[in-house]
């Protein structure tokens, strides 16, 4: 938790470059009053703070405050690497020590327009520091009660600032204060002041209690996030749809492939196509010899050979599958014909030339028979 504390500065004096060093006292021990609304406890009007010495003057606490940069008011953020060359316009000088009740610490000013500032008037120190608060009702030695114990403090900054929280005993020279997270209340700060205000704010489902500043970041980073994911989710939308119109076209490219693919006949095929209409057309020569088939498709043949047996009037106005049933019948009637006449068979079958070789050999044999026979009678007379 972020929590400012009144320090008070004196000695001050200028180096040979113009630097403003002074003397500081920051952050002390004893009981501090809070209002509960800055401390996360808005059913309390006011919270008793209890600041330990073995927690002020811890090792690591004291070692916090060395070279911890000043600033002109507390910054609406924590003073980091990042921002420190724009808000710092000094720093402790060395490391701080125990004085009382206080942490006693040398601080530099080097910006001239803060040492400037300090010259006009504006001399009271605040501290910006963090430290853990754990809840729980006790008794100091000296039997102040409290509501609460500050643990490992840690000093981010120490604040230039108008006024202290503290009075004049935090100054410079003769010291001042703003805000940043939670001050104690004292005389010189009337309790209805509200210096430091929690926001419930839900991260993940989780309730988070931060000041106004930290709410505003978080509903900002909150908002960017959802666009962000709002885009992401546009961008992945278009992509799908893009990639299943890229899937239809393939598909349809696919298809039409596989369409052409089916046109193209195998050799097989083309040698049945072949000898079909062949066969179709010697068909159609014995049905009706004149017939003309060049040129014709199938259907067309077929058609030709029955108007050329029947006459255009037998089909005029038939659908091809009577045509197709009626060169079926001639079909078969000529091939009942052709069995039933030998000569048609002949003709149907081609002439066929026959081995004469045999009736050679007999025609050698009778006359090489006939040449010789009286040889045979002149052997019977001797």
């Amino acid at each position: 938790m972020q929590f400012t504390d009144a320090v008070t500065v004196s000695g001050t004096r200028r180096t040979a470059d113009g630097y403003l060093v002074a003397e500081a006292k920051s952050v002390r021990t004893g009981i501090q009053l809070y209002s509960g609304k800055e401390v996360g406890k808005p059913d309390l009007d006011v919270v008793r703070v209890y600041r330990p010495a073995d927690q002020v003057f811890s090792q690591d606490s004291l070692q916090s405050f060395s070279h911890a940069p000043v600033t002109m008011d507390h910054p609406a953020e924590s003073v980091t690497a990042e921002n420190w060359k724009r808000l710092s316009v000094g720093e402790v000088s060395t490391a701080a020590k125990k004085d009382g009740e206080w942490v006693h610490l040398p601080l530099i000013l080097k910006d001239a327009a803060a040492i400037t500032a300090v010259d006009s008037g504006k001399r009271e120190l605040s501290a910006g520091y963090t430290c853990e608060l754990v809840w729980g009702d006790g008794v100091t030695e000296d039997g102040q009660a409290f509501n609460a114990t500050q643990t490992n403090i840690k000093i981010n900054h120490l604040a230039i600032v108008d006024r202290a929280r503290a009075g004049s005993k935090a100054r410079i020279g003769d010291a001042a204060s703003d805000v940043w997270g939670a001050a104690p209340i004292n005389d010189h700060q009337p309790q209805k002041e509200t210096i430091m205000t929690l926001k419930t704010v839900t991260v993940d489902g989780i309730p988070v209690e931060v000041t106004d500043q930290g709410a505003i970041v978080i509903t900002t980073l909150q908002t960017r996030l959802s666009d962000a994911l709002a885009k992401i989710t546009a961008t992945e939308t278009a992509m799908q749809t893009a990639l299943a119109a890229k899937d239809a076209d393939l598909a349809k490219k696919d298809a039409a492939l596989d369409a052409e693919k089916a046109k193209v006949l195998s050799d097989a095929d083309i040698d049945k196509r072949v000898q079909d209409r062949a066969d179709l057309i010697a068909l159609a020569t014995a049905i009706a010899k004149d017939v003309k088939t060049a040129g014709l498709a199938d259907a067309a043949i077929r058609k030709a050979v029955v108007s050329a047996k029947l006459g255009d009037a037998a089909i005029a106005g038939k659908p091809d599958a009577y045509i197709d049933a009626r060169f079926d019948i001639l079909a078969e009637d000529a091939k009942k014909a052709a069995v039933a006449d030998p000569f048609a068979r002949v003709v149907a079958d081609g002439l066929k030339q026959v081995d004469g070789a045999p009736a050679a050999t007999a025609h050698t044999a009778m006359v090489t028979d006939m040449s010789t026979a009286w040889m045979t009678q002149n052997k019977g007379a001797a």
